[in-house]
């Protein structure tokens, strides 16, 4: 009997261990919606009326995780500017994802505003040379024809250069334009823009956001020396169909997204087109309407919700540009890109996401003529997976670590000459590199003002075949220089191999709670760039992966940092300085060719560079005027053997001073206004120091120094306003937008030409004349824009 009363103790004791166990494992899971757009709301707080110190926050999705406790229970969503709800909640509705609906307080509709990041995230984290760009920021700045550019926005941020007037190529920090990977949810674009550079391939209204990484570059992204633009398309509505888009002065969009199967799956479907080509055939001259200009983009996203811890997306996107003058000669490039990604929350404090991708860039040319006839394009693709595993052991310390893979593959180039063409065909070999990285990376507080990040990425690289690699007498080729020898490798056998490790630390000192101090140092490698001679970025652009010849570039970047917040974070006041050393940058010969041979290694030359500079930002988010104004001052040199008589010298895109001020003003619900202004020095060029003749015809002479003149400083004001229809409870919400590009209609030069004028009114100076009355040297400005309205007209339904 003893042992029967110990044994029923010892079950009870069991039991009831084992049910509060239980009690403690049971969640409620739920997501928070915000009752007029149905769009989730981050942030808002969760929390039992019982016990509001257990409470937790919605993530960026609106999901949140509570522990269930007394069931039946009260349970409290609250938010900021939204009132609050509270529901009972019983034990079967522990089963299902619950619902929850917040409505704006009438009374504070005026101070609403719903961030991605805390107000104070520029100066408690550990970012540094990272800017955030809200889509609607975007939206409201002041656009060339109309057309509101992601990349032509982040032209306004402090530490990035211009290629010149109306393009949309980014130079940070000294690096050139292929230092930069843009990519478009996990997948790099080679070529982000459309219509020469005058727009990019991104149309805003299917965005959710744009990180920008300019400095402190995190250990989980790489293959780039100078930045990281993260762009991400937005997740479509799960609860109804929604739509927005525009009709502009020379293309038109529309945007629409919803659910897809239930309310476990979305869809966004976006295109975008121009329609100069239209406007053409209307002309009754021969010689415009039977030309092409045009561009195209399509892009979607598709998202599942598995379960309660696994989101499974696919993303495409393809863009198109051509350029056709009356059937004699065509020009034209295509983007297309895909990806997909699995996003699993393993446990409350792990997570994996798993991305694969492949990238695929074409561009062609063709010449209609009876003697030169000829069709020719290009290939270049990128194929990779990327995995990444995140722990939170506490709330003081992140770890993130994993893999990422690619694939380069470079087609050879395809010329057919026409029928009766003198042009010879020519024949190369394709390119391919395997690279491997591997990263690691541990954020933690080492005390309460104290935060660090260290991070690890080791990069593999292996120029592998199918491929030949010549043998040349000389050890440096040239164009002159013999090949001696010619070796062949089969698929995948390696021909070339390169490591490198890339170390990464930041740190942040909270001086006070609204200002800090923040240093960090980063390393960077490079295999692939592009062989160009031109500063703009074109599509003609070759791209080239490391080998025998040509080594990978390096860049080391340290940079200091003072950040201060004002009068409750209203303002942002940020100064930043940095220096840069570049190893082993590339530069073509003086006169170089390298879109149509196989041994591009002999046109190229090799050396080092380094840049400096200090930005300064003062940036407004609160209110009824924000915007922010930014200044900064930089230098950029290099020095390669063969180039400037070896002396240090400055890249066209070297511009000392840059002064930006972007303002926009909310008047009322209606009507809104946007002001930019621009300011900076002329890009570095090389003009000719005499000239020549030869069989009658003057050619411009040039000395050996590289850049040594300059354009004039360019300077631009751009300004819009924006009315939007009365909201009146319908579906249906329209407004309207009339910018002006280059508001006081500055001739901001382009391009100069030097050649032979006769009879014409010649500028040697900007802004001096002079009456030429016979044949003599003389100097053309051309210039772009000057005074350009747009009209467009957005909607959302």
């Amino acid at each position: 009997m003893r042992f029967l009363y110990q044994l029923v103790i010892l079950i009870g004791c069991f039991v009831q261990s084992f049910s509060t166990l239980a009690q403690q494992d049971i969640f409620l899971k739920g997501t928070v919606y915000e009752f007029e757009s149905n769009e989730p709301l981050p942030g808002a707080n969760v929390y039992w009326e019982s016990a509001p110190q257990q409470g937790v926050v919605t993530d960026i999705d609106g999901n949140f995780s509570i522990k269930a406790i007394g069931l039946p229970s009260k349970l409290v969503i609250s938010f900021v500017g939204f009132t609050e709800t509270i529901r009972q909640i019983n034990e079967k509705d522990i089963a299902k994802d619950v619902k929850f609906f917040l409505r704006p307080e009438e009374l504070s509709l005026e101070e609403v505003i719903i961030q991605e990041r805390r107000p104070d995230q520029n100066v408690q984290s550990l970012d540094m040379g990272k800017s955030v760009v809200p889509i609607q920021t975007i939206k409201n700045i002041p656009a060339l024809f109309g057309e509101v550019d992601l990349l032509r926005s982040l032209q306004l941020l402090p530490g990035v250069q211009t290629a010149g007037e109306g393009t949309t190529g980014l130079f940070v920090r000294g690096g050139s334009a292929d230092q930069n990977l843009v990519q478009l949810d996990g997948a790099p674009i080679y070529n982000p823009s459309h219509f020469f550079g005058f727009f990019s391939v991104f149309n805003p209204d299917a965005l959710e956001g744009v990180e920008f990484y300019k400095g402190a570059i995190p250990a989980t992204l790489g293959g780039r020396l100078s930045s990281v633009i993260d762009v991400s398309l937005k997740e479509g509505n799960y609860q109804k169909i929604k739509g927005e888009g525009g009709i502009g002065t020379i293309s038109s969009r529309l945007t629409v997204d919803g659910p897809l199967f239930s309310d476990k799956s979305s869809f966004v479907i976006s295109g975008r087109r121009t329609y100069a080509d239209v406007f053409l055939r209307l002309s009754p001259d021969e010689n415009l309407n039977s030309n092409s200009l045009y561009f195209y983009d399509l892009s979607g996203k598709f998202t599942f919700k598995i379960g309660d811890r696994d989101k499974l997306s696919f993303s495409s996107y393809y863009g198109s540009d051509f350029l056709g003058l009356s059937a004699q000669f065509g020009f034209g490039w295509d983007n297309w890109v895909s990806s997909a990604t699995w996003n699993r929350n393993i446990n409350d404090n792990t997570f994996f996401d798993l991305n694969v991708y492949h990238s695929r860039y074409k561009y062609m040319l063709n010449f209609v003529d009876e003697d030169n006839g000829f069709d020719w394009d290009n290939v270049l693709s990128e194929t990779g997976a990327r995995a990444e595993w995140s722990f939170l052991p506490n709330e003081k310390t992140q770890i993130n670590w994993g893999f990422h893979s690619q694939l380069y593959h470079f087609a050879p180039i395809n010329l057919e000459p026409a029928p009766g063409s003198a042009i010879e065909p020519i024949l190369t070999n394709p390119r391919n590199g395997w690279q491997n990285n591997v990263f690691f990376s541990a954020t933690t507080d080492i005390t309460s003002r104290l935060r660090a990040e260290a991070g690890l990425r080791w990069g593999v690289y292996n120029r592998v075949g199918r491929g030949v690699q010549y043998i040349y007498e000389d050890p440096f080729p040239n164009p002159e220089s013999n090949i001696s020898d010619t070796l062949s490798f089969s698929g995948l056998e390696n021909m070339k191999f390169y490591q490198g490790l890339e170390p990464r630390v930041s740190f942040r000192y909270l001086m006070q709670e609204n200002l800090s101090i923040k240093a960090a140092y980063n390393r960077t490698f490079q295999y692939i760039q592009v062989a160009t001679n031109n500063s703009a970025g074109l599509p003609l652009d070759r791209w080239v992966p490391a080998d025998a010849f040509i080594p990978p570039i390096r860049a080391d970047q340290v940079s200091i940092g003072v950040f201060k917040n004002l009068n409750r974070d209203t303002w942002e006041i940020s100064l930043e300085g940095y220096y840069k050393d570049f190893q082993n940058l590339v530069d073509l010969r003086q006169g170089a060719s390298v879109i149509l041979t196989d041994n591009v290694e002999t046109e190229l030359l090799t050396g080092n560079g380094y840049a400096y500079g200090i930005e300064f930002l003062a940036r407004k988010n609160i209110g009824k005027t924000t915007g922010w104004l930014s200044y900064t001052y930089s230098r950029t040199w290099r020095r390669i053997e063969g180039i400037s008589d070896d002396r240090w010298y400055n890249p066209r895109f070297d511009r000392p001073h840059d002064l930006t001020l972007v303002v926009n003003h909310e008047f009322d619900k209606r009507w809104s206004a946007g002001l930019t202004f621009i300011y900076t020095t002329g890009q570095a060029v090389t003009f000719p120091i005499g000239s020549y003749e030869i069989d009658n015809q003057r050619l411009p002479l040039y000395g050996s120094q590289r850049n040594a003149d300059r354009f004039p400083d360019y300077h631009r004001m751009d300004a819009s306003v924006t009315w939007k229809n009365a909201d009146k409870g319908r579906k249906w919400r329209g407004s309207w937008n009339f910018s002006i590009y280059n508001l006081y209609g500055r001739k901001n030069p382009f391009a100069y030409q030097f050649t032979d004028i006769i009879n014409e009114q010649i500028n040697f100076d900007p802004g001096m004349g002079e009456e030429i009355s016979s044949r003599r040297p003389g100097v053309v400005m051309t210039y772009l824009f000057t005074f350009l309205p747009a009209l467009t007209y957005n909607f959302q339904f």
